[in-house]
């Protein structure tokens, strides 16, 4: 088995501690002692917490879209990347235990205070719409839509609130609601 560099091992475990208690209630030192480090091993890595923090954000969002893409992998039908799309979020919540999307718990619990941090969660968010548009187009080319970036937007937006519901009421059911609702827009 590799052996993790110690730059690997402070991205997770302070990734695993934004994640599950939040960015304020985490203190370096928490960080230090669970990563098995000493300080000065973190502060040759990361000159602050708020940098942490950014490798942290690009870490998920590597995550995220890597996961997404083996999801779709073997998938040609652009109807059914749609559905995998909810199907992944639906995985993702179902693996955290509802714990809730990291760009949306990151972004509520730092606001406008950090406007790197603001505008990565904002890029993210777009990125992942414009996947769905992406897809959107390539379902176009068969079938004569309306209007794509409305039904794109109108995809990202249901996605999303079925992960803050599942988040809040702590079960998937609401991705199968999207995906009914999804397939009732698709012509």
């Amino acid at each position: 088995m590799k052996k993790e560099k110690v730059h690997d091992r402070i991205i997770r475990v302070a990734s695993d501690l934004f994640y599950k208690q939040g960015y304020n209630s985490t203190g370096i030192n928490q960080i230090i002692a669970e990563a098995d480090i000493a300080i000065g091993s973190l502060y040759n890595h990361f000159s602050s917490k708020n940098d942490l923090l950014q490798a942290y954000l690009i870490k998920e969002e590597n995550d995220w879209f890597e996961g997404f893409e083996k999801s779709i992998a073997s998938i040609s039908e652009p109807e059914n990347k749609i559905m995998a799309i909810i199907d992944y979020r639906k995985k993702l919540q179902q693996s955290s235990k509802f714990a809730g999307c990291h760009f949306i718990k990151i972004i509520s619990e730092i606001g406008d205070g950090n406007a790197v941090v603001s505008d990565f969660v904002k890029k993210h968010k777009d990125k992942q719409k414009e996947l769905i548009l992406t897809i959107i187009k390539e379902y176009n080319e068969k079938h004569q839509l309306q209007d794509t970036g409305l039904l794109a937007d109108s995809i990202f937006l249901l996605i999303e609130g079925a992960v803050v519901t599942s988040t809040i009421n702590k079960q998937n059911d609401s991705f199968d609601q999207v995906k009914k609702m999804v397939k009732g827009l698709l012509p």
